[in-house]
């Protein structure tokens, strides 16, 4: 068994904003067969694609309303076998998104519960509930949708009469489902099965550890859920039945849960018998800062080494502001986990210099950490947030949802930029893409960056490149050289492989520092006379330690020319 999952670097698609194969504005499948060949020069493993199923995109695809089949606005399910076919040509692994906590309401299920009224079996697989009140004219309880409002949203009874209420974590169009009814746990291993027939490699897991709910439905103090995800939690047979069936596959198939938990609840989703990776968003929270990447990094490592489990490392996503426009505000990220929101808002200055520089260097240490790396499309161009998009094109449901207050997703999904040319490459020059393209991104775009180098593009695939040919980033185990506190402003940590040490300097400082000896890999500034510059990071190959032999060998030498050689006298001499 191979376990390519353990360091594997997988680079997210989000499908309607990498290539638009059809002209029509609108990313799809074979828009990224199209490219297949860009991925492979970037030196990916593999690919994780946002929801292509069948939906009517409530939420951008995260209502699905049928599992076993590809959205109009991305082709068919014979697009979706060429492009496994063509991605598994050149040795690129796929990943799909599985989306289990909920399903579109115009999912063949839903509809079903709410023509069969109460009480019925097609009701019991999702959370259906009567009314407070005297007349049920009340919610359940007084829980929140994550996109704003209430999280309960009333239904007719088949005789027109006023009826139950169901539970949505996020929009009303979204029906949260009954993890505790076997009946859906055996319809979602169909599913798995249905994909992992057709040579998926993988899933990643939405909103993973929410999908039990307190079926007690108490009031809380903010109208937060209550979501079980300790050990004794349902949850975990239900990631255990979706193990039993990926282990039963050829080709070491794998999956990646999405949870905002703290480390030793995460961890209880990654046990040997359960998921295989985990997000890891206190590494996101990080941002540029030096206790707290070094907190995030040493946290990490031991909750998943407990459980015999790698780590991965990410920094951006289709859920948060682009990390170039992140740092270069000092802006974080809010709570342990809000889709689209920020602690210090996002229509702050941008210093964008500083983000990509911030940024650059922040690369060096995703793909240097032991374990698994993730690549959000447009990172490795150093694309910006967009903060400025018109109200009337703005797409996301947290815009509406949070009474026009959030702004949502929509900036850090901007379709990709390809030439300098019309739409920028991403799609044809008379098309109008779903979210408009800044045509300043022309000097950010592939065909710009490709032969520069000194662009983000050049340093990701040499990075890349580096990495792969090395027993120590990404596979080797994690030695700090600073000590906690040495410096708040120095990390320094070495990636000891087999046979070599590659040590990460990260100088989050304002002034250069001397770089240790031995060959400089690459640095994400350029180096001079043996400095790196101020906000840079860089790996460095160090000498091999001598052998045993070569450290006697020295010794005895030392010693020779530290005693003195008398001449030997000989008789009648």
């Amino acid at each position: 068994m191979t376990e390519w999952w353990r360091h594997a670097v997988i680079y997210q698609i989000y499908p309607r904003s990498f290539g638009d194969g059809d002209g029509d504005g609108m990313g799809d499948l074979a828009g990224i067969t199209a490219r297949m060949q860009y991925l492979a020069d970037l030196g990916i493993d593999a690919l994780w694609l946002s929801p292509v199923f069948a939906s009517p995109q409530v939420d951008h695809g995260y209502d699905i309303s049928d599992y076993r089949d590809i959205d109009p606005l991305f082709g068919t399910l014979e697009d979706m076998d060429e492009l496994i076919a063509t991605a598994h040509d050149y040795g690129i692994r796929v990943t799909l998104d599985f989306v289990p906590n909920h399903t579109s309401d115009q999912h063949q299920w839903f509809t079903a519960a709410v023509a069969s009224g109460r009480g019925s079996p097609e009701r019991a697989r999702y959370l259906f509930r009567d009314g407070r009140g005297p007349n049920g004219d009340e919610p359940p309880n007084n829980w929140k949708s994550v996109f704003g409002g209430p999280s309960w949203t009333r239904v007719d009874e088949p005789d027109g009469s006023p009826g139950q209420w169901y539970y949505h974590l996020f929009a009303p169009e979204q029906p949260d489902l009954n993890w505790r009814n076997p009946e859906v746990v055996a319809e979602f291993a169909s599913v798995l099965r249905f994909w992992l027939d057709r040579g998926a490699d993988g899933f990643r897991i939405d909103v993973s550890d929410a999908l039990i709910k307190d079926d007690a439905w108490p009031d809380t103090a903010t109208g937060e859920p209550i979501i079980p995800k300790g050990e004794d939690s349902p949850v975990h047979e239900v990631y255990r039945e979706f193990r039993r069936v990926m282990d039963a596959y050829p080709g070491d198939r794998m999956a990646v849960i999405e949870t905002g938990a703290e480390d030793e609840i995460v961890s209880l989703f990654i046990r040997p018998d359960e998921m295989h990776l985990a997000f890891n968003f206190k590494f996101v929270h990080a941002g540029f800062d030096g206790p707290k990447l070094r907190a995030a990094i040493d946290s990490s490592l031991a909750a998943n080494a407990a459980v015999g489990a790698p780590t991965t490392w990410v920094t951006d996503n289709h859920d948060t502001p682009r990390s170039v426009s992140r740092l270069g505000q000092n802006a974080t990220l809010a709570g342990a986990y809000v889709p689209g929101t920020m602690a210090s808002g996002i229509f702050q200055e941008v210093d964008l210099e500083l983000g990509t520089r911030r940024a650059r260097a922040l690369a060096l240490v995703l793909l240097a950490l032991p374990g698994a790396a993730y690549i959000y499309n447009g990172q490795e161009l150093g694309l910006p947030n967009v903060d400025d998009l018109p109200d009337e094109v703005l797409q996301d449901p947290i815009w509406e949802r949070s009474g026009r207050t959030v702004r949502g997703r929509d900036g850090c999904r901007i379709p990709v930029p390809w030439t300098t040319g019309a739409n920028l490459g991403f799609s044809r020059a008379r098309a109008k893409p779903w979210l408009p393209i800044p045509r300043e991104w022309a000097s950010l775009s592939v065909a710009a960056q490709h032969a520069s180098a000194d662009s983000m593009l050049t340093l990701y695939r040499e990075a890349l490149r580096v990495r792969r040919a090395s027993t120590a980033l990404g596979r080797g185990t994690l030695r700090w050289v600073s000590a906690p506190g040495e410096a708040d402003d120095l990390l320094v940590l070495d990636m000891v492989g087999e046979g070599s040490t590659v040590r990460v300097v990260v100088n989050l400082s304002g002034a250069a520092i001397d770089l240790p000896e031995g060959e400089l890999l690459l640095a994400s500034q350029p180096v001079s006379a043996g400095q790196l510059p101020a906000i840079a990071a860089a790996w460095v190959a160090l000498p091999p330690a001598p052998s045993i032999a070569d450290r006697l060998i020295s010794a005895v030498g030392d010693l020779t020319e530290a005693i003195p050689i008398v001449p030997t006298l000989r008789p009648g001499g």
